[in-house]
C-alpha cells in the first residue's frame, strides 16, 4: 500500500477467473465468444485491432439535423478488416459508390450524388480533381 497525501491507493490484485466452478456453482465462461469484433462487410470476427472508417463531412450543416428524423447516412465508426475488399464490399451492400481517385482511409468524406434519388458517394477528400465516383 502506498500513502499519497491523504488518500491510500491499494494495488487492485488481477482478475484470474477463467470460468469453472463458485461455490459448488458451475460456472461456464467462454472468452472467445464473447468478442463482438465483427467485420462489417464480409461478416467474420476480427482478430486483434479492426480497421475503423468513419464518414465525416469536412464542413457543417447550416443546421444540424433534428433528434426526429433518421440520420441520413450512419457516420460510424465501421469496422472492418484491413482489407480494403471489405471496405467495398460494405459499400455495395449499401448502394453507396466510391471515388476511384481515392483509396480507403480512416476517415471518408460522403458526397451527396445529383440526382432524382437520394444516393451517396464517400471519398477521402486527398485529390484537387473532380470526383470519379464508381460502384464499390
Amino acid at each position: 500500500m502506498a500513502a499519497t497525501g491523504s488518500a491510500t491507493i491499494r494495488a487492485v490484485p488481477p482478475t484470474t477467473f477463467r470460468g469453472g466452478e463458485i461455490l459448488g456453482i458451475r460456472i461456464p465462461t467462454v472468452f472467445e465468444e464473447n468478442d463482438g469484433k465483427v467485420c462489417g462487410g464480409c461478416g467474420q470476427p476480427i482478430e486483434g485491432t479492426p480497421f475503423r472508417i468513419s464518414l465525416l463531412d469536412t464542413v457543417a450543416a447550416e443546421v444540424p439535423d433534428s433528434w426526429a428524423r433518421r440520420a441520413r447516412l450512419n457516420p460510424g465508426p465501421h469496422q472492418f478488416h484491413a482489407d480494403p475488399a471489405c471496405f467495398h464490399a460494405w459499400a455495395r451492400a449499401r448502394d453507396i459508390l466510391i471515388c476511384r481517385l481515392s483509396q480507403v482511409r480512416e476517415i471518408m468524406r460522403p458526397v451527396a450524388i445529383p440526382g432524382p434519388a437520394a444516393r451517396w458517394g464517400v471519398c477521402d477528400g486527398v485529390h484537387r480533381e473532380a470526383h470519379e465516383f464508381v460502384n464499390a
